[in-house]
């Protein structure tokens, strides 16, 4: 699959937020939202951005860790992602390189598909205040491909999904300027702006697949 037509695009985006709120989930989940592309209204959607804000576990159902260490060789079920989950859905357990159960990339692959073009980033702190913190960081380190693109849409929240803007997006509904003007609106001067927001569109085009990033603000 190589891009979304716009109809398709938000009724993908529809049934995540319906997987959300109706499935288990291997952490608690506490937003979703979309941006870049289908937030703009574009169609085709070449590539389907969505966030999710995520709770921590801290060791919920630490004890069980020795038993899925056993049965699956992966570190930290029920200390990171959730032992009731791993047991309804094993196939969808994964872990990070040094073999401990990761939840952004559990989330990932009870969400997404391999070959859908989806990318999904997952963060303990809220879209709008990571906006900021990438922001920051990217700045910091001229690192602008890691920019977050601060026009988003907050589809679901707190157990509470929003109807109205699942309608305007298929209605195109949302007003955003471009990328470097967003960018600006958030403190960079304009020469900047151009610069970062190109690298986020290289950046982007690159990318093939589903892919996923975690963040721990």
């Amino acid at each position: 699959m190589t891009d979304f037509e716009r109809r398709a695009a938000v009724d993908r985006v529809a049934d995540l937020v319906e997987t959300v709120a109706t499935e288990p989930m291997p952490v608690p989940v506490r937003e979703v939202w979309v941006y870049g592309d289908v937030a703009l209204g574009l169609d085709p959607v070449e590539r389907l951005d969505v966030y999710v804000t995520k709770d921590m576990l801290f060791g919920r159902d630490s004890d069980r860790a020795e038993e899925f260490r056993e049965s699956h060789g992966i570190e930290g079920v029920g200390e990171t992602v959730d032992a009731d989950w791993a047991d309804e859905y094993p196939e969808y357990l994964r872990a990070n390189a040094n073999g401990h159960a990761a939840p952004e990339q559990c989330l990932a692959a009870h969400l997404v598909d391999d070959d859908e073009p989806i990318h999904l980033e997952v963060c303990n702190a809220s879209f709008e205040d990571n906006v900021r913190q990438r922001l920051e960081g990217a700045m910091a380190r001229e690192n602008y491909e890691q920019i977050l693109d601060p026009r988003g849409v907050c589809l679901w929240v707190e157990g509470q999904r929003s109807d109205e803007a699942v309608r305007k997006l298929r209605e195109s509904e949302f007003a955003f300027p471009p990328l470097s003007g967003a960018l600006e609106m958030l403190g960079l001067d304009a020469d900047k702006a151009e610069t970062a927001a190109d690298a986020v569109k290289q950046y982007r085009a690159e990318a093939e697949g589903a892919t996923v990033r975690g963040d721990v603000v």
